[in-house]
């Protein structure tokens, strides 16, 4: 199993803060059956500033560190850059990295409370730069929660997104849980990852996300997930079914 977005990199952001944490989390993934992760440390958030070199840097010294120890795990860089209007510029002065800097998916996150009214622009104009954009954590944003017929354009103009085990599983509440499955159903989403941050509060939740998913639904979707995650990393095209709007429910006879 590969996991593309986890905060496992130690000591850059709100997930491992220590080498010794990194470790910690690094084995759970083995005993969730993940053999590659892709570090994924927040980025021009307002709070964590992590760029290409460092964050290449970084997994290179963890990866040798868990190869010291016997963990069978490999380490990919990657980035969760919070949407901002300069995203492309700095792309070009190689601050941004995309996953497994492989110069194809790159990682977008929005605000949790809305979306910025330029984003629809500049996911266009990064698509325009044979880049694709994969939205992250789509189910927690607020504003596609109330409208989802905007996430239904985004991913209909091209872009992807990625949602979290743990959302899948109800770790985030039944709301969220209850927008996560429809957002699978309805083909708008792509990717399931962990975005897990440490062994607590915020672990990786895959199986219980997958088991989750093979029981509403089937293992078919489970493979598709799985598959994806492994033709990212290998920068190849995904699979993906044609995106369907998330139909709203009748009350008392009245839409």
């Amino acid at each position: 199993m590969i996991d593309i977005h986890s905060h496992i990199l130690p000591g850059v952001d709100d997930g491992a803060k220590s080498i010794e944490d990194s470790l910690q989390m690094a084995r759970m993934a083995v005993i969730e059956g993940i053999h590659k992760i892709i570090a994924t440390p927040h980025h021009m958030n307002g709070k964590y500033e992590n760029r290409k070199e460092d964050i290449i840097a970084r997994v290179a010294t963890l990866n040798e560190v868990l190869q010291a120890q016997a963990i069978p795990l490999e380490i990919l860089p990657g980035q969760e850059t919070r949407i901002y209007g300069e995203m492309l510029k700095d792309y070009k002065l190689e601050e941004i990295v995309t996953l497994n800097d492989g110069g194809k998916y790159l990682f977008i996150e929005l605000p949790s409370a809305h979306v910025p009214r330029y984003t629809e622009q500049l996911l266009s104009d990064i698509q325009f730069e044979r880049l694709t954009p994969i939205i992250v954590h789509p189910e927690r944003n607020q504003e596609l929660i109330e409208n989802p017929d905007l996430l239904y354009k985004l991913v209909n103009n091209g872009t992807l997104t990625q949602v979290t085990a743990a959302s899948v599983s109800g770790a985030f509440g039944k709301a969220i849980q209850k927008f996560s499955m429809q957002l699978i159903e309805a083909n708008l989403t792509h990717f399931v990852s962990s975005d897990a941050h440490n062994i607590t509060n915020r672990s990786f939740k895959m199986n219980e996300a997958y088991d989750a998913i093979e029981k509403k639904y089937s293992v078919d979707y489970v493979n598709l997930f799985l598959d994806n995650a492994e033709l990212l990393v290998e920068g190849k095209s995904i699979y993906k079914e044609v995106p369907e709007k998330i139909k709203k429910k009748k009350f008392l006879g009245v839409f």
